[in-house]
């Protein structure tokens, strides 16, 4: 029994060190996802302003751009997958892996080659374990990515949009993050990031009651966009990396909520275990001492007579 109650106040220690851990890691996602949050607030408005630009310039010219034109057959198509450089949050990484392979296969299913560019060591990990081919990739930023980071990674699909499929470019580019919709959720998709759907971004222009100003280019419409396409992909990339990020802090503290809360359970059932042992270990000893007072009085009134 005593060896026994070791062991159970052993594994409580343990258990009691682990659910420190657990409770600090959860503070500090805590105070994180608010940063993030905050940087997602205020990012959005020039991302959605600058996607309504690009789409007063398309729809106000007819300039046959990547940015804004459909190729007439898309061969070859890149998706840009954004992960966490740790885990340890909960099914945040495996849902943007899985969103990302479901869209790979209905893209190739559609006959199209697709080119990955991945964010995160997570992502790289898993596709290295599988022996997928990874186009490019990039680590150790996806905490608390920069304007800087999101540059890095947009340029090199901005030079594969710019360049010919005959050339290894690419007709598309589609992106796979995880939005943050609040603490307790956080939803992976996917979207097309080009070529800029004119026609879903005018639906809601109708809605809000505005109407695109005329434009007058110069020197052309063409080079507007040249110059637009850059920021515009490099707004929308960094605005889903903080997305990314903001949601990644919320499912970190929201699994090590969930682990500090089973830790505690199990010190209060450890504690049971042992309370009982303990009970037992007492229990034998003073059934040993009665025991050992009784076969002596035994002998004692045998020697009497």
């Amino acid at each position: 029994m005593g060896a026994q109650l070791r062991v159970y106040k052993r594994r409580i220690r343990s258990v009691s060190a682990t659910k420190k851990i657990t409770k600090a890691m959860e503070m500090i996602a805590a105070s994180r996802v608010v940063k993030a949050q905050r940087k997602v607030v205020a990012s959005t408005p020039y991302a959605t302003e600058l996607t309504r630009a690009v789409t007063a310039v398309g729809t106000g010219s007819n300039t046959k751009h990547p940015l804004t034109t459909q190729a007439e057959t898309v061969t070859r198509s890149a998706v840009l997958l954004l992960t966490s450089d740790r885990g340890l949050a909960g099914a945040f990484n495996s849902n943007a892996i899985k969103a990302a392979e479901q869209l790979t296969e209905r893209l190739e299913r559609e006959g199209r080659q697709v080119d990955t560019y991945i964010v995160g060591r997570r992502g790289v990990a898993h596709y290295n374990f599988r022996e997928r081919k990874i186009t490019e990739s990039w680590t150790g930023f996806t905490d608390e990515p920069t304007y800087a980071d999101a540059k890095k990674v947009a340029a090199p699909l901005i030079e594969a949009i710019e360049t010919a499929t005959a050339g290894g470019g690419v007709d598309e580019l589609h992106i796979v993050y995880t939005e943050f919709v609040s603490m307790m959720t956080q939803t992976a998709i996917d979207s097309r990031l080009l070529p800029l759907s004119l026609e879903e971004v005018a639906e809601e222009t109708p809605a809000k009651g505005e109407i695109l100003p005329l434009y007058e280019f110069e020197p052309s419409a063409e080079d507007v966009l040249d110059a637009l396409l850059p920021r515009y992909v490099e707004s929308r990339i960094y605005n889903a990396l903080l997305q990314s990020a903001a949601s990644k802090h919320a499912a970190t503290r929201r699994a090590m909520k969930s682990a500090t809360d089973n830790a505690g359970e199990l010190i209060n059932t450890l504690s049971r275990l042992a309370n009982a042992a303990r009970q037992a270990e007492i229990t034998q000893e003073i059934s040993e001492i009665v025991g050992g007072a009784s076969a002596l009085a035994d002998a004692t009134a045998g020697s009497d007579k």
